[in-house]
């Protein structure tokens, strides 16, 4: 059997030897993903685009996600990297104190904002720290009001 491990680096190691110790594989590629409650990731494993190599990215480094269909994508602050899992899942993962999601295929880190530009139609144009941008859709228009209080 394969699993993915989404837990935090002071449980890795000793979780990961349990696990192989009993025959179970650790696949970042795996259905299956075991996690710890109450405790959101530190970390977060993607592909670098071009290399196609495997990559420990810390979620401090990520400025947004962001999904096309079944590809999701993860934006630092130079690079851009392929996430294996749903954006759905990462979300889950993530802290809501650091991280908020600002339409049904976009999350952003909180603290990478740098402008916020407002639209005629409800919206909000968020420029981010790495320079791109990203929309607030109309039904996370006013979640995204009260967090920043506007």
């Amino acid at each position: 059997m394969k699993i993915k491990l989404d837990i935090s680096n002071e449980h890795y190691d000793e979780i990961k030897c349990a696990l192989e110790e009993r025959g179970i594989v650790i696949d970042d590629t795996a259905d299956f993903v075991l996690s710890e409650t109450n405790s959101f990731i530190d970390h977060l494993t993607v592909r670098e685009k071009e290399a196609n190599e495997r990559i420990i990215l810390s979620v401090d480094e990520i400025v947004y996600i962001e999904t096309f269909g079944h590809s999701v994508e993860v934006q630092t602050q130079e690079t851009l990297y392929q996430a294996s899992d749903r954006l759905y899942r990462i979300v889950r993962l993530l802290d809501p104190t650091k991280f908020l999601r600002i339409s049904n295929s976009v999350v952003i880190a909180k603290d990478r904002v740098q402008r916020i530009t407002p639209t005629l139609s409800s919206k909000f144009i968020l420029t981010m720290s790495n320079g791109k941008s990203v929309d607030v859709t109309r039904s996370y228009y006013y979640i995204f009001k009260e967090y920043f209080g506007i």
